[in-house]
């Protein structure tokens, strides 16, 4: 089972549960902690080879529906019904797809950094790296991958912080990771065209060149999605802007629950 963390609020029955993205861990999300743990209950998880949780045996090729299976095995565990979920970059496919596997278990998404559509920069760079994913050391991709996707000064603390992270990856749990890709443009497609009827947020960074320009489309197609575009932010828009996505994040999941802001 995948390593998580709980931290119940007395008296509170809304859990909230955070899915980082690949090469993360639940540690990209310290800046998140204190305000959500003031409000709700929080399960924080670490994907299959990230973090403190360990890949999976006998290293199978890993699906999408895999790895939400393990999100939803850890939500049995703990005895949690059905939860907020916030997501960030590769997060935001895992949560939109478990939504599709198990509807009755997401009551809203906060889509962070949302990854919907890859454009042709982003298709390029995943056919360069599936290239080169056996013939190069795995931290040599995502550093130049991160300096792509987040290539700003003041996208410097979001760079060190996945690049330490990945650290923490081998190069086989990389590349089982990394054939995810195979899966992504037919399941992107498929969540562009159906619409998901669960109130979802999208938070973005202005300066996330690579997938605001899509995800401006698509809420325009959605009837119970919003877009919120977070000024001097890129990608990582919780540690880059962590003020503004706890309080645009938090404020809309008190709205799904029929609270006041």
């Amino acid at each position: 089972m995948l390593y998580f963390k709980e931290y119940p609020k007395s008296g509170c029955t809304e859990w909230v549960i955070f899915v980082h993205g690949a090469g993360g861990s639940s540690s990209i999300w310290f800046k998140q902690l204190k305000d959500f743990c003031s409000q709700f209950n929080v399960l924080m998880i670490d994907l299959r080879g990230h973090g403190k949780s360990a890949g999976d045996k006998p290293y199978n090729q890993y699906t999408f529906n895999e790895i939400c299976g393990d999100i939803i095995e850890v939500m049995d565990h703990t005895g949690i019904r059905s939860a907020h979920f916030v997501g960030i970059s590769l997060g935001t496919i895992l949560i939109r797809n478990l939504c599709e596997m198990a509807p009755d278990r997401v009551k809203s998404m906060v889509l962070g950094g949302a990854i919907m559509r890859l454009n042709r920069r982003a298709k390029f760079l995943s056919a360069f790296g599936d290239k080169f994913k056996t013939l190069m050391p795995y931290l040599w991709l995502y550093k130049l991958f991160a300096w792509i996707i987040m290539p700003r000064e003041r996208h410097r603390e979001s760079r060190i912080l996945f690049v330490n992270e990945a650290k923490k990856l081998c190069q086989r749990e990389f590349i089982h990771w990394y054939r995810l890709i195979y899966e992504v443009n037919p399941l992107l497609r498929y969540f562009t065209e159906k619409a998901s009827p669960v109130p979802t947020l999208y938070l973005m960074g202005e300066e996330d060149h690579m997938f605001l320009p899509f995800i401006g489309k698509l809420v325009k197609t959605q009837e119970n999605a919003s877009l919120c575009i977070i000024k001097n932010s890129g990608h990582v828009c919780n540690v880059e802007s962590p003020d503004r996505f706890n309080q645009e994040s938090i404020g809309f999941i008190n709205r799904v629950c029929g609270y006041s802001a």
